[in-house]
């Protein structure tokens, strides 16, 4: 070790080159500081501080720091509900929600008509109810009206409830089809487009109107028509008698082999020659047969128009179907349907037979309703693509 390395006591003068200068003669020695010794650190085996350490250690480290609160995480994003729990939901509501529903539905149709079944027992039970029957018995007369039901009747009834099915069915699926399965485009014109189903249901119009305009020929030229065309003003008064007496659940005197009622003539006149017209004015409208470049055309009969009435008009169908077998079962079965099936006015099983024979044909044609079907028969008269 050199003489600069060593370590010098305090108070010594220090020379050049490290060599210790002496003092003068009388000078004190100077009191040696006292070393600042750093805070104790405290580790393993290092004792515990007194509270005097303690204390000056935490005067020399400064006041404590608070913790800075860690940041409120932002809330996740709602994510979508599961698919089986989407597929309980019908628009905005449960299915128990529905079926809570359709139960105080079902009940109140119950209760009203129990109170108009009651309360038009009563009135015809009444002086005043029972001699607007007796003037008003629910038909007027018209002996010139023909008897029984032609074949060409009951063959043009039938095709029309089978394409009246399917019609619905296919515009029913129009209104809820999301994404088409299939589109299609006519050989003519390349430009229009328009989905598999739609295609169909246009199909199947023609060939509801093609049956209809050859039942209203048969109909005039056979002189049925007088049937269905009321005659005289008296059919408003006898349509409200018959109208209370199947309310009542007494049902008019049946005498459809001569001719309906008059609450049956004004229905059928009503579905034949308004409702039949204004679906098929407002299904051209909206369909490809309609010339779209005529303004004048477009103006007077507006595409939204057309759609406001088409649908109800398919409303007023669906329900004079379901009235209208209802009261086929409830006014006599057996003898309605011959007369409608065999046209004959008898009262046996064979009519009944062939009703359920129809009726499976029209539920095969419903399930045929299918692009895997549909598909060939739409390419004769087009192309079938996506």
């Amino acid at each position: 070790m050199s003489a600069g390395d060593r370590p010098v006591k305090p108070g010594r003068r220090i020379g050049l080159g490290g060599t210790p200068v002496p003092r003068a003669a009388g000078e004190a020695e100077p009191k040696a500081e006292p070393e600042k010794s750093e805070p104790r650190r405290r580790g393993l085996g290092t004792p515990t501080p007194t509270p005097a350490e303690a204390k000056a250690e935490t005067e020399q480290q400064g006041p404590p720091v608070e913790p800075v609160p860690a940041p409120t995480p932002a809330p996740a994003p709602a994510t979508k509900q599961p698919a089986a729990q989407e597929a309980t939901n019908y628009f905005g509501r449960s299915a128990k929600r529905w079926g809570l529903v359709a139960a105080v539905g079902v009940v109140g149709v119950v209760a009203l008509a129990a109170a108009i079944v009651l309360g038009t027992q009563w009135f015809l039970g009444t002086s005043a109810g029972s001699d607007f029957l007796d003037r008003y018995p629910g038909q007027y007369s018209q002996p010139d009206a023909p008897d029984g039901y032609p074949w060409w009747l009951n063959w043009a009834h039938f095709f029309n409830a089978f394409l009246m099915a399917l019609i619905i069915k296919t515009g029913i699926q129009i209104r809820g089809e999301a994404r088409p399965q299939a589109y299609w485009t006519p050989k003519w014109n390349k430009k229009r487009k328009i989905s598999l189903t739609i295609w169909l249901h246009q199909a199947l119009d023609l060939l509801w109107v093609l049956n209809g305009v050859i039942f209203v020929v048969l109909l005039f030229a056979t002189g049925y028509w007088t049937r269905v065309v009321p005659t005289s003003w008296e059919v408003f008064p006898n349509a409200l008698s018959a109208g209370l007496q199947y309310a009542s659940l007494d049902w008019p005197t049946n005498h459809d082999w001569a001719h309906y009622n008059s609450m049956q003539e004004l229905a059928y006149f009503t579905t034949i020659f308004i409702a039949a017209p204004l679906a098929i004015a407002t299904g051209v409208r909206m369909s490809g047969l309609w010339p779209a470049d005529n303004q004048t055309l477009n103006r007077i009969f507006p595409t939204g128009l057309a759609r406001a009435v088409h649908f109800p008009v398919m409303i007023y169908f669906v329900v004079f179907i379901l009235v209208h077998i209802f009261l086929v079962f409830a006014t006599g079965a057996l003898r309605n349907l011959n007369l409608i099936y065999t046209g004959q006015d008898a009262t046996n099983w064979t009519g009944f037979w062939l009703f359920a024979a129809s009726l499976l044909v029209i539920i095969g044609g419903i399930l045929a309703t299918r692009a895997l079907i549909v598909a060939p028969i739409a390419s004769l008269f087009g192309r079938v693509g996506r």
